[in-house]
């Protein structure tokens, strides 16, 4: 049997592989002074591991086809584990179900690569999921990484005929390493259904702390609408009776019709520094930006500041995608050093990361205005520091 083409398709594929891999990311300059973004995304669905992609038998696959394909590399959780910079990926494959995979980089910036096989996530029993993403991942006091993220099943009472009616609930798990997880119960919440669960690293009162976003839906928030906080006794059977909205959807503000925790939240001395999604609706249909917000050492429930509009927005490339016009972040790492690597996702396609540091992020948390929420506050701020300016030069 001739297989030509099977030897020069795998050769040269495995070649632009490795070239991928192997890629030098480069920072570009930052104009706001915040944060710098990095040139090329760091993980997409090329990086995926050609051996979860091909058969590279040449008897049963002669042409070397991809026997299974993805769509999108995204919405990942993130933590550095030793000395590697560690991304829990949401890997949907051209099905459409998402699954989670693990990749590692020396730096966190580039050459970032799958561990060999994807996570088995443990099923609730008898409750399957239909489709698992966006973990959020915590370090907690108890010892164990958390892996919170959203079970989306069909919804039980959809009428007849309806096949895209569903039910979001947050499932949690837990790990020492990353590859053996426990699946506990998921969050019984008394608020309505959960898409964006985020745990707190720390005890509050020797109890568990959850940001939650109860929305009446599946896609709309409804009455919720909002980040919200509630304890609970047993993560082992964790159950939020009471959610306090600490920072609410708002009319005519980039989270105007939802939004939600990112990742778990950076202590500082100053406070706690929290990454958030937020959601508004125009002419194109919805756009997804990332806005920050920091709240009380003590009382991690009260937000101190809040800077007015987005922090990381889809601009030119990042806004055409899957789902285009969105940016999403459920990761980041802070480092020794006072460094930060964010991790975002553009139009739910692929991953980027965005580097700051520690002081650059308080500073740009307690030193930017918040916003007034009508025109005429917006322009007196902006004659306040023409003002400040103009004194100074």
């Amino acid at each position: 049997m001739d297989n030509t083409i099977f030897s020069q398709r795998r050769k040269q594929i495995e070649q632009q592989h490795r070239e991928l891999l192997q890629k030098n990311n480069e920072m570009l300059f930052s104009v706001n002074g915040i944060y710098n973004k990095w040139e090329n995304p760091v993980i997409t669905r090329e990086h995926i591991p050609l051996t979860w992609r091909y058969d590279f038998n040449p008897v049963t696959n002669p042409f070397f086809m991809e026997r299974i394909s993805f769509n999108a590399t995204l919405n990942s959780g993130a933590m550095k584990l030793g000395d590697k910079y560690i991304l829990v990926v949401r890997t949907e494959g051209v099905d459409r179900k998402s699954f989670f995979a693990v990749a590692e980089s020396p730096n966190g910036v580039d050459n970032f690569r799958f561990w060999e096989r994807p996570i088995e996530m443990p099923q609730v029993p008898g409750n399957p999921d239909t489709n698992v993403y966006d973990m959020r991942l915590t370090k907690h006091d108890d010892g164990w990484i958390y892996g919170v993220f959203c079970s989306e099943r069909k919804d039980p009472n959809a009428p007849k005929g309806d096949t895209s009616m569903a039910v979001a609930a947050a499932g949690i798990a837990r790990t020492k390493d990353l590859k053996t997880w426990e699946r506990l119960p998921d969050l019984i919440s008394h608020a309505g259904q959960q898409r964006n669960v985020v745990l707190f690293p720390h005890f509050i009162d020797g109890k568990y702390a959850f940001y939650t976003r109860p929305q009446d839906g599946f896609i709309d928030t409804g009455s919720g609408g909002g980040i919200g906080w509630g304890l609970c006794d047993d993560i082992c059977h964790a159950e939020v009776m009471d959610e306090l909205i600490i920072d609410a959807k708002t009319y005519h503000t980039v989270y105007e019709v939802k939004n939600g925790q990112g990742p778990a939240p950076i202590r500082t001395s100053h406070g706690w520094l929290n990454l958030a999604h937020g959601v508004r609706n125009t002419a194109a249909g919805l756009r997804y930006v990332l806005y920050m917000f920091m709240s009380d050492l003590e009382k991690p429930w009260i937000v101190t500041h809040k800077p007015a509009g987005h922090f990381i927005a889809p601009y030119g490339a990042e806004r055409v995608g899957d789902v285009s016009n969105v940016v999403f972040s459920n990761g980041w790492i802070a480092d020794e050093d006072g460094r930060v690597f964010i991790y975002y996702a553009s139009s739910d396609t692929r991953m980027h990361v965005a580097t700051s540091t520690i002081n650059q992020l308080v500073d740009y948390c307690m030193n930017t205005p918040q916003d007034g929420l009508y025109s005429f506050e917006s322009v007196s701020r902006i004659n306040k520091l023409i003002d400040n300016n103009l004194s100074v030069n």
